[in-house]
């Protein structure tokens, strides 16, 4: 069975997103700053970036694919462009049904309404036998992490207090983390948990 692994950045006060989500502001207001370490030291993170673009397979939400909520705008093709970074099949959570997707690169987003243990079963299947990521955003996270189907959660810690927005790990008082490493630089920690319920 794939391992189920993800990659997500928050601020030191545990924030995975800003304020006020919105078209101008993907990551809530402010929120841009948590990714300087992907953007301003590529070198100095590459195996981690590296890492996340691994995977067999992506899980997402909504949000993290665009803006809107209701029913589909079909000119709409999420945040990245003509050719989004996954290359690989990508299950987006939604309520509202969509055709099937696919951009330039073998990115195919495939619209899932009926849950998330449908996405993972779907994800895991296109995977093989590479990993599958869930991918954000944090509403996403949590009811992954609240359903014990993340093995590994790779947490890259951010040097910035965001104060506001969307906290990753509220409510999850079931939820065990190991640490299993940790790596630190200028802009961000890198630390790796195994996770288990209970």
């Amino acid at each position: 069975m794939s391992t189920v692994t993800c990659d997500i950045t928050i601020s030191t006060d545990g924030y995975a997103a800003g304020p006020d989500q919105s078209l101008e502001h993907p990551l809530g207001e402010g929120g841009e700053r948590l990714h300087r370490w992907m953007f301003e030291q590529p070198d100095e993170n590459a195996a981690e970036i590296a890492a996340i673009l691994e995977s067999g397979a992506y899980i997402m939400g909504r949000n993290m694919f665009g803006p809107g909520r209701g029913e589909w705008d079909d000119a709409w093709t999420g945040w990245w462009g003509d050719e989004p970074p996954y290359h690989a099949p990508v299950f987006v959570l939604t309520h509202s049904p969509r055709a099937p997707l696919t951009l330039a690169g073998g990115t195919t987003f495939t619209f899932v309404t009926d849950g998330i243990e449908s996405a993972m079963e779907q994800a895991r299947a296109a995977a093989g036998e590479k990993s599958v990521a869930v991918a954000g955003g944090a509403s996403t996270v949590r009811q992954y992490l609240a359903a014990g189907l993340i093995g590994e959660l790779r947490l890259h810690i951010a040097q910035v207090v965001q104060g506001a927005g969307e906290l990753l790990l509220e409510g999850l008082d079931d939820v065990r983390l190991e640490q299993v490493s940790s790596v630190e630089n200028e802009l961000v920690t890198h630390v790796v948990y195994r996770v288990a319920l209970g």
